[in-house]
């Protein structure tokens, strides 16, 4: 599998690129205090609104704060809190998707139920009202996100489990008395790895959306700490007479998100059962 993952990713160049940016904005979110100029949380009114310059490179925002600063930093509370949100909600969901193709009967009737009643509304009306219930903060929009979307997910990981459920080696365990719970961890858990990873991976921008609209709206992350969509927030209230103020982290959610957009269609690709018969490496490409 990693090589044909290693042979896929050769012959595609945007993905290539996804993986290069996605790679930097990681590393530069774990070494924000290596690359950051500035304090990003410091204040100097008197030198607002700098223009880009070696000791700035992207300038000043209303309060005197380093642009580049916030933007490095913010990687850790956008980006980071994305895919911390994102392991909470596939995990939880990929459990009860498990719980509900494996056991089936009223166990699956409970959960399914459960799902539909949560899909039935829409995911951003939820999160907002769950959010404006419990007060604004990051703790709260990863419960939100959490309650909202693991719905999706477990209903996705259930059909995968139904499937591959009827495998011979499945049938097997269960006949000479394996344990369920060996059963789902060590044979069905793998199986649907592969699945989990394409659901992760396509979805994460939309969360990365969620995180920074909220914070947009002033439900998110508070400031003074650096936020990609609150850095956006205190951009549009100057967006006529400084409107480079908004693009810097209007352009970082805009290429992170494609990036991982990317990166979902490419290991959508390459793990996919259904593109099994597409996704095979030349004999010469093979290296024992």
């Amino acid at each position: 599998m990693m090589r044909l993952f290693y042979y896929r990713l050769k012959q595609d160049r945007f993905a290539q690129i996804c993986f290069a940016i996605l790679l930097l904005v990681l590393l530069a979110g774990i070494f924000a205090p290596l690359i950051a100029f500035h304090d990003p949380n410091v204040a100097s009114p008197r030198i607002k609104y700098q223009m880009m310059s070696l000791t700035y490179p992207l300038g000043t925002d209303y309060l005197g704060r380093c642009v580049f600063s916030r933007l490095i930093y913010g990687i850790r509370t956008t980006i980071f809190y994305a895919l911390l949100a994102m392991l909470l909600t596939i995990t939880f969901g990929a459990v009860m998707g498990m719980i509900a193709g494996f056991y089936r009967g009223k166990v699956d009737s409970i959960i399914m139920r459960l799902c539909d009643m949560l899909l039935s509304y829409p995911e951003v009306v939820m999160i907002l009202a769950i959010v404006g219930v419990l007060g604004p903060s990051i703790g709260n929009i990863l419960v939100a996100i959490v309650l909202v979307k693991w719905a999706w997910y477990a209903r996705m990981i259930r059909g995968a489990v139904l499937q591959y459920t009827h495998q011979n080696y499945i049938r097997y365990a269960q006949i000479i008395g394996a344990k369920n719970s060996y059963i789902l961890y060590r044979h069905l858990l793998p199986m649907t790895a592969a699945d989990m990873m394409i659901l992760a991976s396509t979805n994460i921008g939309t969360i990365i959306l969620t995180i920074s609209a909220l914070s947009f709206l002033g439900l998110g992350i508070q400031p003074p700490v650096a936020e990609w969509g609150s850095m956006l927030s205190m951009a549009k209230q100057v967006m006529l007479s400084h409107p480079e103020q908004m693009l810097p982290a209007g352009i970082a959610i805009t290429l992170v998100v494609i990036a991982f957009n990317g990166l979902g269609d490419f290991l959508r690709d390459v793990f996919d059962p259904m593109n099994r018969f597409d996704n095979t490496v030349p004999l010469g490409d093979h290296h024992e």
